[in-house]
């Protein structure tokens, strides 16, 4: 009996469900935004990419194509000048909408180097095995390469240029004259009249241009448009872009320095 009774005991304690010790046992994970969870796969700095290189392109097309109102003389360029500084006024002060689109480009830019980077770790992690050969990592590394290092001395050249033509703090080291706000024309013909900076700028854009070779390229395979049918008009569309903005800003500096642009 004392038996029996010991094993229904043993039995009902079996069925209790057991308590947590404490309130902290269980853990809650925090949910992430849906945009965060995307991104924090390599798809989706895929698409971060492709998105922010678009925006970026086409950026670098329309400020070329307004750069070339440099052909039409000082009153042309700089109220053309005027205007992006105008826009939405009165409805907005002015200058206002322009740093606004130009805090957009900013992050598209900030969005892209992140982006890329993030893949390079990713990339780095799924593959800690080094190559076979040289020539393995010579062609499986190359293109990749070249975008690290294109993208780094592109980035170089923005922020020069910038310092340069936005706020003037280094347009007139090596000139004569004056930094004036508003004299775009006459700015932009000071900084490239010099030897080092006209250089700089030529060397900037023909690795711009390699680097919107291969971005527009890449930019259909990450949006999954990578048919091989298709393979044809993507290598025409990305070597004309990119020449196409190329030949446009380098031949700033080379008018520049051949008098044919002057103040």
């Amino acid at each position: 009996m004392a038996k029996t009774q010991q094993a229904l005991a043993k039995a009902g304690k079996s069925q209790v469900p057991r308590q947590p010790v404490t309130g902290t046992a269980l853990s809650v994970r925090k949910k992430r935004s849906f945009l965060a969870d995307i991104y924090s796969t390599a798809v989706g700095k895929k698409y971060a990419m492709a998105v922010s290189g678009i925006a970026l392109m086409g950026f670098v097309l329309f400020h070329m194509i307004g750069n070339l109102k440099m052909y039409l003389g000082a009153v042309e360029l700089d109220h053309y000048a005027e205007f992006l500084r105008a826009l939405l006024y009165p409805l907005a002060p002015k200058g206002a909408v322009l740093w606004i689109l130009r805090g957009g480009l900013l992050a598209m830019l900030a969005l892209h180097l992140h982006a890329a980077w993030s893949l390079t770790v990713l990339n780095h992690q799924a593959r800690p095995v080094k190559y076979q050969s040289p020539r393995d990592y010579e062609v499986a590394n190359f293109a990749s390469r070249t975008m690290r290092y294109s993208g780094m001395i592109v980035l170089s050249f923005i922020i020069w240029h910038l310092l340069d033509l936005t706020f003037g703090v280094v347009n007139t080291v090596g000139t004569e004259g004056a930094y004036v706000k508003g004299e775009v024309y006459a700015n932009v013909v000071r900084s490239l009249d010099r030897w080092p900076v006209a250089v700089f700028y030529i060397l900037a854009n023909l690795l711009l241009g390699i680097h919107l070779r291969h971005g527009a390229w890449s930019i259909f395979q990450s949006l999954g448009w990578n048919n091989p049918r298709f393979n044809t008009w993507r290598w025409t569309f990305a070597t004309a872009f990119a020449a196409i903005v190329v030949i446009g800003n380098v031949s700033f500096p080379i008018a520049v320095l051949a008098g044919i642009v002057k103040v």
